[in-house]
């Protein structure tokens, strides 16, 4: 519209200095006197139904100083008005905009009216600014076209919803179908847009992970219930047998003390959950401190070391010659890293080596890294050692436990703004990496 407008007020202009330009040609006669009279408000009348106007302009002819002789059409004009303004007879513009005292805004076109190089008069043609930006006759077009585009748009803005909705609403069903427990969801790759293709692949991702803990959860509670039935079993069999006098003398004391130690190891399993539920639960107090970390470590894998009973084994603590100190909770630390050694300890081959390693890492944090010597982790049990309750096909084996013990340090090592992961894993052994909020010394 705005374009509309000027374009149409730069058209109406020129017709306007076209008309004032022939209306100064015509009102002078080759004897150089200004003729005016009804021949040309006839000519000045055809030419202005050109312009399509709904309001017609005032033209004024004037003697070279400005006083009006002539108007088109006739209008009564005051004594004292009858007098074009100086700064507008003196102008050098053909075309200037003129602000009114009554507020409105008109536009005034000269033209000069010569004859052999003298001056002897001047045409004024004033116009309303309103009536020169009038588009009534195009307003048609303009509806039109803002209705053809609204029509298109609304076209293009269904095709593109419906396009983009149809595999948004088949997540949705997904979603409302696993929520239900039903894991066996059918989700084509089809969409080419690349933000919804990504969102149905996560999907499918997030859900096969679904089906696999959902399969992983049932086979873990089958194994926690019969690692924690299986010491209760043999405790009461052990017990039975000392009662009815089966065995007796020293026999029975070996019996009650394979009890005594089925019973610590259940012990052990119930304490285990206990904290794992306490931990997860936010249920317990983390106090960390600054710590000399390379005093500490050395510390914690000597007390683990000499409570080893199968001292068949190699283990390497290197620390740097500058002093590292952490924020850390010494004790949740302690309980970090002998998890950690008690699993480098079962994983052990033939090469019967531990390493524990600290070092400040390039991201301004310490990291411990505790390494063995084992075949390594499986890729297929890689993503799931973290989970809780979840024990390799290996080590299931060849050591009871719940499998809390990765869980419980990751929490652990969270609770204390750090971090524990499975470093690398292959052939020639494992490495889990802890890492902590460097604090240097003050």
């Amino acid at each position: 519209m705005w374009w509309m407008q000027q374009t149409a007020l730069e058209y109406r202009l020129n017709l306007l200095k076209y008309l004032a330009d022939e209306t100064a040609d015509r009102a002078i006669k080759d004897n150089g006197n200004v003729v005016i009279g009804p021949i040309l408000s006839g000519i000045i009348n055809e030419r202005e139904k050109i312009l399509h106007l709904n309001k017609e302009p005032i033209i004024y002819i004037t003697d070279p100083d400005g006083q009006i002789i002539f108007t088109n059409p006739q209008i009564y004009i005051k004594e004292g008005e009858d007098q074009i303004q100086k700064s507008i007879l003196q102008s050098k513009n053909s075309i200037q905009k003129v602000k009114l005292n009554d507020g409105n805004k008109v536009f005034v076109v000269k033209s000069p009216i010569d004859y052999s190089e003298k001056r002897y008069g001047w045409v004024f043609i004033i116009q309303d600014e309103s009536s020169l930006k009038e588009v009534d006759q195009d307003h048609g077009i303009l509806a039109i076209m803002l209705i053809g585009l609204g029509i298109l748009g609304l076209a293009v803005i269904y095709v593109l919803s419906r396009r983009i909705s149809r595999p948004i609403q088949k997540v949705a069903k997904a979603a409302a179908q696993i929520r239900e427990g039903n894991y066996d969801i059918d989700l084509h790759e089809d969409a080419r847009e690349e933000e919804i293709y990504e969102l149905v692949q996560s999907f499918k991702q997030m859900t096969n992970r679904l089906t696999q803990l959902e399969k992983l959860r049932a086979q873990l509670f089958a194994g926690v219930t019969h690692d924690l039935k299986t010491p209760v079993t043999s405790i009461s069999g052990l017990v039975q047998a000392v009662k009815d006098d089966v065995v007796t003398g020293e026999e029975s004391k070996e019996f009650l003390d394979i009890s005594l130690k089925e019973i610590k190891r259940l012990q052990r399993m119930i304490e285990d959950l206990l904290d794992f539920n306490a931990i997860s639960s936010g249920a317990f107090t983390i106090k960390v401190k600054q710590e000399n970390l390379n005093e500490l470590i050395k510390e914690i894998a000597y007390q683990w070391k000499v409570t080893q009973e199968d001292q068949n084994f190699e283990l390497n603590v290197k620390v740097p010659e500058k002093f590292l100190f952490g924020m850390v909770d010494s004790l949740r630390l302690q309980e970090i890293l002998i998890n950690l050694l008690n699993n480098a300890k079962q994983a052990l081959a033939e090469d019967r080596r531990i390493e524990i390693s600290l070092y400040k890492s390039d991201n301004n944090r310490i990291n411990i890294d505790v390494k063995d010597h084992g075949k390594g982790i499986s890729p297929e049990e890689k993503d799931y050692i973290f989970e809780p309750f979840y024990r390799g096909e290996k080590k299931k084996l060849k050591v009871r436990g719940l499998g809390l013990g990765l869980p419980f340090s990751r929490m652990l090592a969270k609770a204390q703004r750090g971090d524990l992961v499975l470093k690398e894993s292959s052939d020639a052994g494992t490495t889990f990496s802890l890492s902590l909020v460097h604090q240097p010394e003050v």
